[in-house]
């Protein structure tokens, strides 16, 4: 009877260990493989915050960095548990899901205008430049509207290319979603969008490809995410913002442009912000989800699992992992938002956060 006894305290005690609270790891949640895809946008934050994630009990995850439009084809044709995304699904997006998706933030970051030019590394850059540079109409970069702004700098009399992203791209739709706001004439010729009919430059998949391209190609210039410049030592450009301010892309900057109302979808544009100290080229980026989980061959395991990790990554242990490869934390509206959306997401119509 005695042996019973303890047999029966070391089977509940081995149960309590292994079930915590809503969020937390657990033995049974290392036992699970989870697929994500999507933004290479937030990737160096996702691929470390996930590696610790598993490290500490967690599932282990595999995520793929094919860009924000393939993570929403990804999530569409119901083949990831979750999917990445730097430009919010618009309602036409939305409605062509084959379930409701919501939208959880899970940090901030930048779209940066990184340069390679032989003896510069200061740069400053108005909305009109960055319109006649990247829709071709300033092709030189001693051109005199540049040499205007940058008065002093010593600029060499050579040709400029720009580098552009080849595959469907949040990132792309950040700096877009921008140019539309500050350019008439970008919102006649280009737009917004994931991928645009670009007038001349190169192509390059992904942000590692257009940061390794403009590392590589003297003269050029484009846009990416700031940690992949960061990342490359390739110098980027102090970008006047809507206050008449050029402002240098840094964590504090970032975090300025997010002091916005947030919608309790949260899906908004923080680009252009009108804090005098925003970086103005900043965007939240959303990992997206399904509202039920009980689709396809997905078990409860996996939902449970899947829920689990998004709340951990808005909470203070992700943040605090976000920050230290530069992107800003989320505020504090955001992160609440975030919380109040993952309790909505259910499997078999039942709450999957206890």
């Amino acid at each position: 009877m005695k042996n019973s006894i303890i047999i029966l305290m070391a089977v509940l005690a081995l149960a309590a260990s292994s079930c915590g609270g809503s969020g937390s790891t657990t033995g049974r949640q290392k036992e699970v493989t989870l697929s994500a895809a999507g933004a290479t946008f937030p990737q160096p934050f996702y691929n470390l915050a996930f590696k610790k994630y598993n490290e500490a009990g967690g599932p282990l995850i595999s995520y793929g960095g094919i860009g924000s439009g393939g993570g929403i084809k990804s999530l569409r044709d119901q083949i990831v548990d979750f999917a990445a995304t730097d430009a919010y699904l618009s309602d036409e997006e939305l409605a062509e899901m084959p379930g409701e998706v919501v939208h959880i933030p899970t940090c901030i970051g930048a779209v940066v205008i990184a340069f390679n030019i032989p003896g510069v590394t200061e740069l400053k850059l108005t909305p009109e430049l960055l319109e006649g540079i990247f829709l071709g109409n300033i092709k030189m970069w001693n051109d005199a509207q540049i040499l205007a702004v940058n008065p002093g700098l010593v600029i060499p009399d050579m040709e400029i290319t720009v580098v552009y992203r080849s595959d469907g791209s949040g990132t792309t739709y950040i700096f877009s979603d921008y140019m539309t706001k500050v350019s008439s004439l970008w919102n006649e010729q280009l737009g917004t969008g994931k991928a645009l009919n670009w007038p001349s430059g190169i192509g390059a998949k992904g942000n590692p490809g257009v940061a390794g391209t403009i590392k590589q190609s003297e003269g050029s210039i484009g846009y990416l995410g700031f940690e992949y410049a960061f990342a490359q030592q390739i110098p980027m450009a102090r970008i006047m913002n809507s206050s008449g301010f050029f402002i240098e892309p840094t964590l504090d900057s970032f975090t300025a442009a997010a002091a916005a109302e947030i919608p309790s979808d949260t899906r908004v544009m923080i680009t252009n912000s009108p804090n005098p100290s925003a970086y103005p080229i900043t965007s939240f980026t959303w990992i997206i989800m399904y509202r039920e989980l009980a689709y396809g061959r997905h078990s409860r395991d996996a939902a449970e699992a899947a829920v689990s990790t998004v709340k951990w990554l808005t909470g203070e242990e992700a943040q605090a992992i976000a920050t230290s490869v530069h992107y800003a934390a989320l505020p504090q509206n955001a992160a609440l938002q975030a919380a109040e959306l993952l309790k909505g997401i259910t499997y078999e119509g039942q709450p999957v956060l206890k």
